[in-house]
């Protein structure tokens, strides 16, 4: 047999991700009867409205290397694929399409709205999902699921009843944060915080029974002054001794505010004073309910003035910023100015600037999920990978507030009692997702068999939008853990470590990358990259390295063929009698590297195992050993050698590089070949280097 004299992506790979759909493989149903104990990854659902970027990339690559090395280790795998709806980011793309014919959603009105987004759903919602298939993912494809599929929206319907009737869901009046684009409410997870230039504007509030004498506070906001209700100090702070309990007029609007005290007010920011706008700031809403302060509402959902002196009245927020300024800087209540670097939050879809205002919403107590959270985290039952992200899960759990449920959009689940038009946050029904998707409330085959799923991969930006939420809800819905691992894998950056971004053409799109050098080369320079740390700085280099290295398993495969013949062998691991001292060394170092790639990947290890395997087969295979072959008497036995030891590293090279060792493969003169590497034997080895029995 033999190989062609140049390794080609692109004719290779489109024919053997066919070959595995065929051999039925991805289905843990249809795998050989030696595959028994089951091993699950559900993969972080991407929106609908995705496209492969270099974070899914990653984080793909490293669970198809995980379930590949399962697979070949006799476990019933089953990685289960499917989309989110994306609530908010689904709506905008279908709402942006609209605007350009002219229209809105609300020419349509909310039923033909929803069926232009599942006719847009339909048409571009695969989209991720085919590209998966081009980097070679080994997906479950017959089992694909969608949150808005009709059994998954039964999952949430039983979900949000079942937290209803423990009295654990309440519809309440509350402070919120709001997009005026989108018209909804977002959960403080969901804001992305962008750094501006601002300013800080000092303003005098006058003693009510001494005109003489004041209280200057600093704002980021001044607008926000027209809906004070206090100032507040904290208790310890001496420069307010004997002004607190006093009345301050608020300027502008002419009405008497209280100085109250709290622990939660910095000495250190400003002048040690804070203005108290309870309707329009979450610390000041927590402050307001503390003391008992009214709530006057002052920007609408729309982002406008409203309850302020008529000359304001109707105005947006920064003309209304100017006004007032002006009418401060007028009348003396204007002590300073400074500039100020402060944090906006944005909405993470359309990047408007967020509101807070109060609004009437569904919120979800976590008073007791979040100790349902935590308890098997602290018990070492749930472990995260790196494990320095325990300590900022628990410490988010233990400051967390209610959650902020429902949305003012169309699509999405609608809220399940009768006269609601509001929807759930999309996280509501992605938290559901690894029993939702086994077929959840109903007790089917696959969650009894695959539930708990075993290894999350996902990245460390939606641990709390995500990964928490998995946690108490399998927990309070399954009474078992959803998952026993947590791999938060690191952030692909840019090469001077920006954060890549599409919009500024800093993004690299992995398609790309695979186009120009293979699908196998992509992977595995990704996988070089994997070193421990939290952040990747992308470098291509190690893109074309891994070209290169698929090019130098394809040329010392071609030479092995040659040298082999074509009559089919019967390979199994040769013994120590015959051989020669460069046989005997081989084979040894190849015992080496199958006990190091085993731990490495059973350890998540991922950029040390390729690392190691890299060394291996390029030096101590190619340039030691096939060089020591060219030389010495190869006799049988050292031709059963050669092929035992790329057949093993092929098998170990699987899981990263799964198109080119599946081809070569494919070609071997090897008796007990398999239908395909897919299903091959992992290699096992005698003994660790501690002595212990073999793996």
């Amino acid at each position: 047999m033999d190989l062609p004299k140049t390794y080609e992506p692109k004719e290779v790979e489109g024919k053997i991700y066919k070959l595995w759909e065929e051999s039925g493989f991805f289905n843990p149903d249809k795998l050989p009867k030696t595959h028994k104990k089951p091993f699950t990854i559900v993969i972080p659902p991407p929106n609908v409205t995705g496209e492969l970027h270099m974070g899914h990339a990653l984080n793909s690559v490293i669970q198809d290397t995980i379930i590949r090395f399962k697979r070949m280790q006799g476990f019933k795998t089953l990685w289960l694929p499917g989309t989110d709806h994306a609530g908010i980011a689904t709506q905008n793309v279908v709402e942006k399409k609209l605007r350009k014919e002219g229209k809105s959603r609300f020419d349509l009105g909310r039923e033909k709205f929803i069926e232009e987004i599942w006719a847009w759903k339909n048409k571009y919602g695969d989209i991720i999902l085919n590209q998966l298939k081009k980097l070679g993912c080994s997906l479950d494809w017959s089992r694909t699921r969608f949150t808005m599929d009709q059994g998954y929206s039964e999952a949430v319907k039983e979900a949000f009843l079942h937290y209803y009737k423990k009295g654990w869901l309440y519809k309440g009046k509350r402070v919120v944060s709001w997009c005026p684009r989108c018209q909804t409410s977002l959960s403080d997870l969901e804001l992305e915080y962008e750094e501006e230039k601002g300013k800080l504007w000092y303003i005098k509030y006058l003693l009510a029974d001494d005109k003489n004498k004041f209280i200057t506070v600093a704002t980021t906001r001044p607008e926000t002054m027209l809906g004070d209700t206090a100032v507040a100090v904290n208790p310890k702070d001496k420069r307010f001794k004997g002004l607190i309990g006093k009345k301050l007029i608020l300027p502008l609007v002419n009405k008497e505010i209280p100085v109250v005290t709290d622990d939660l007010i910095d000495v250190n920011f400003g002048t040690g004073a804070l203005k108290v706008t309870p309707a329009h700031d979450f610390v000041d809403y927590e402050i307001g309910q503390r003391h008992k302060l009214e709530i006057v509402q002052v920007i609408d959902e729309k982002g406008k003035m409203i309850n302020v002196p008529e000359k304001y009245s109707g105005l947006r927020i920064l003309e209304t910023r100017e006004k007032v300024v002006a009418d401060l800087q007028e009348q003396g209540y204007l002590e300073k100015i400074e500039e100020y670097q402060h944090q906006i939050p944005k909405c993470y879809r359309c990047h408007t600037t967020v509101e807070s205002i109060p609004s009437l919403q569904w919120f979800l107590n976590m008073k007791e999920l979040a100790k349902i959270a935590g308890k098997p985290v602290k018990d070492g039952k749930i472990k995260f990978h790196p494990a320095s992200f325990k300590k900022p899960y628990l410490d988010w759990l233990s400051n967390i507030k209610d959650w902020c449920v429902s949305r003012q959009i169309w699509w999405g689940h609608k809220i399940p009692l009768e006269g609601e038009n509001d929807v759930l946050d999309t996280w509501f029904s992605s938290a559901l997702w690894p029993f939702a998707t086994l077929g959840w409330p109903e007790k089917t085959k696959d969650l009894k068999t695959f539930y708990p799923t075993s290894v999350l991969t996902t990245a460390r930006d939606i641990l709390n939008l995500w990964v928490t939420r998995m946690i108490f809800s399998g927990m309070e819905f399954m009474r078992k853990i959803p998952f026993e691992d947590v791999i938060i894998h690191a952030t692909v950056l840019t090469r001077d470590g920006k954060r890549m971004s599409k919009s500024l053409g800093t993004g690299i799109n992995p398609m790309d990358l695979i186009e120009k050098y293979g699908a196998d080369a992509t992977r595995f320079g990704l996988s070089f990259q994997i070193m421990g740390g939290q952040d990747i700085k992308f470098v291509e280099d190690n893109i074309l390295m891994g070209k290169k290295f698929c090019n130098k398993i394809w040329n010392a495969s071609r030479f092995v063929l040659q040298k082999t013949g074509n009559t089919p062998l019967l390979i199994n691991k040769p013994k120590d009698k015959d051989l020669t001292s460069a046989d005997k060394k081989i084979l040894k170092t190849l015992e080496k590297i199958v006990e190091s790639t085993t731990k490495d990947i059973k350890a998540f290890n991922f950029g040390k195992a390729a690392h190691k395997l890299y060394d291996f087969f390029w030096h101590d295979f190619c340039d030691v050993y096939i060089e020591k072959f060219k030389t010495q008497s190869s006799g049988a036995k050292s031709q059963k050698v050669i092929l035992y030891t790329l057949l093993t590293s092929l098998k170990l090279l699987h899981p990263f590089i799964p198109f080119i060792t599946e081809e070569i493969y494919q070609q071997l003169p090897v008796k007990n070949r398999k239908k395909s590497l897919m299903v091959e034997k992992w290699p096992s080895y005698v003994k660790t280097s501690e002595g212990k029995p073999k793996s």
